[in-house]
């Protein structure tokens, strides 16, 4: 009898479909004496796994029953499950075989052995070829990449989590895995619920910004031209003001930089930025300027992602530079042309990013506390300064470096978990000035005096002053942009298919194919223009409602996709209007 009757069949499978996984197992170590000595049958008839102390897997956790509470019926079709652990399928196998298959099964096995006895087991090959089954490289980057892609999954359906059982007797790795599952899928979601709501604010503001924009100069020279700089991020935590008096005596020679919001604290607190950057989309980023001295910041360069509110640059009295950043139109047109980042959630990340473009030597975190600290919520002279809390819902506890339990956010932790995200990417050493707040994994914790003894405060001689002086060069510095206008083919487009889509409606019993082909084809060519997509998210995702979210259309679906389009054509021209002008119209718009 064969012990692994289906490992053949699946590991050809998905080497020759190029699947990640194969590259992954083919770097790991096979061991068929390994297999053959831990796969056994036990005293309840089932296929089960020897462990390292001799027990098999499912003796004191048999696999009937485990696994009911994985099934969740409400919009099952339009779902995902991550699975954190194999063992042999069964947790696998009770999810591919009680969900639609339009359910994706997301599995994650961080041991090279316990995926290739999961995969001797069953036949997987039907599943991995209708998509319903996915096998995921452990491996942070190809796993926050996986999540990113199940946006529809996230507003359509419902993401579960699971983390197996028996699994966890073999290594601490499992929880590990699962609790990063956990936060990643946190982020992500708050990211997506900003997105879907926000989007549309987002990109309006970057159009109204573009022509500024156009005209204040590009930031892509500043690669590399940060070499033997040390950089200082400050946070408006409630720690700075007892980190700023200290900086303040022994100032060191240092880069200082932080966001538009920080600012009114560090002139309260006697400290001056080199320059300052701003993100947040929003009104309430006007709130600043209540407390913002313009004489103060008039020589401040504010770098400014240029999906803020045009009135925040309309009000800014120093000069300014604009930062491309994914989601925007910058994503794919000015990917060449310009410096294009991920801003993430948070200023500080947003710097620690343009930081390491630049090329920095070290960072020093200061004022980066991510949670309420002695009753405070920010330093004073942020126009988010309270010093009273009431615990409500939002509230989360996290501890100190000292074990004790301080008040955090959902949003607090997200942020501090991109930086910590980020951090990891860095090739420099990154410092902290710990000020009771959060733990920030990946740095080294140190304090004023002792940063400034080993050089921490400290740049090779005039690397800060050259820093600055390429940083003023970026202004100014962009040709003009030349785009052509594209509304008139979209109209065509779009007035085409709604008609086409109407004749099919009349008999929606025998076109049903018709009509989805017809929205398909919609869908793929309202995608593929880079310039229009980030504007027309949420009516792509509206259209995707139609594409991949139904399983049978209805007469009311063609109102809904004259919504859209009629949207779509809104957007389309409005971008024309105040993005496609020649070289003339945007030195004066």
């Amino acid at each position: 009898m064969n012990p692994f009757p289906f490992l053949k069949d699946n590991i050809e499978y998905l080497s020759r479909t190029g699947n990640p996984i194969f590259q992954w197992l083919s770097t790991r170590p096979f061991n068929e004496d390994k297999l053959m000595g831990r796969l056994f049958v036990n005293e309840f008839g089932l296929h089960d796994w020897r462990m390292d102390d001799g027990k098999g897997m499912f003796e004191s956790l048999p696999p009937e029953g485990l696994y009911g509470n994985w099934l969740h019926p409400e919009k099952a079709g339009t779902s995902a499950t991550f699975v954190v652990g194999a063992n042999l399928g069964y947790g696998i196998n009770h999810l591919l075989t009680n969900t639609p298959d339009t359910h994706k099964v997301m599995l994650l096995e961080p041991r090279s052995e316990m995926l290739l006895a999961c995969l001797s087991q069953t036949d997987y090959r039907p599943f991995l070829e209708r998509k319903k089954f996915h096998l995921l490289v452990p491996d942070e980057r190809f796993l926050s990449e996986v999540v990113r892609n199940l946006d529809l999954q996230f507003v359509y359906g419902q993401i579960h989590l699971k983390g197996d059982l028996p699994s966890r007797q073999l290594g601490p790795e499992y929880a590990r895995w699962t609790t990063w599952l956990k936060n990643k899928l946190e982020n992500f979601s708050l990211e997506l619920s900003t997105l879907r709501h926000r989007q549309d604010v987002m990109v309006r503001n970057e159009l109204d910004n573009f022509s500024k924009a156009m005209r204040d100069g590009s930031l892509k020279p500043m690669e590399g031209r940060g070499a033997g700089v040390g950089a200082v991020i400050l946070g408006a935590g409630p720690s700075l003001e007892h980190m700023a008096p200290l900086l303040k005596e022994k100032t060191g020679h240092v880069l200082y930089t932080c966001a538009l919001q920080t600012v009114p604290s560090l002139q309260r607190l006697g400290i001056k930025p080199h320059l300052c950057a701003a993100i947040d989309y929003d009104k309430s980023m006007l709130k600043v300027f209540e407390r913002l001295d313009p004489d103060f910041v008039q020589d401040v360069p504010l770098v400014y992602s240029t999906k803020i509110d045009p009135m925040i640059l309309k009000r800014y009295p120093g000069p300014t530079l604009p930062l491309w950043t994914v989601g925007g139109m910058g994503t794919y047109v000015l990917k060449d042309r310009d410096l294009v980042i991920d801003a993430g959630g948070n200023v500080s990340v947003t710097l620690s990013r343009f930081l390491r473009h630049c090329g920095v030597s070290h960072l020093l975190l200061a004022g980066q506390d991510y949670a309420w600290i002695n009753g405070k919520s920010h330093s004073g002279g942020h126009h988010n300064h309270t010093t009273e809390i009431v615990r409500r819902s939002y509230h989360q506890t996290t501890k100190n470096r000292d074990g004790e339990e301080i008040l955090t956010t959902v949003q607090y932790m997200t942020a501090k978990r991109e930086l910590e995200e980020d951090l990891k990417q860095s090739s420099f050493p990154v410092f902290n000035l710990y000020g009771g707040g959060a733990v920030i994994e990946g740095t080294k914790n140190v304090e004023v005096d002792q940063a400034y003894r080993e050089g921490i405060l400290a740049s090779a001689p005039g690397a800060v002053e050259r820093f600055l002086s390429d940083l003023a060069r970026c202004r100014n510095n962009a040709a003009p942009l030349r785009l052509e206008p594209r509304s008139p083919m979209w109209s065509t487009s779009m007035r085409n298919a709604e008609k086409h889509l109407a004749k099919l409606f009349k008999n929606l019993g025998t076109n049903q194919q018709a009509v989805h082909e017809t929205l398909n084809r919609v869908e793929l060519f309202v995608k593929q223009d880079p310039l229009y997509s980030p504007y027309l998210f949420n009516e792509i995702v509206d259209l995707a409602g139609l594409t991949k979210a139904k399983s049978a259309y209805e007469p009311k679906d063609l109102p809904e996709f004259k919504r859209i389009a009629k949207g779509m054509l809104r957007k389309v021209r409005e971008i024309d209007r105040k993005v496609c002008l020649d070289c003339a119209e945007q030195a004066v718009a």
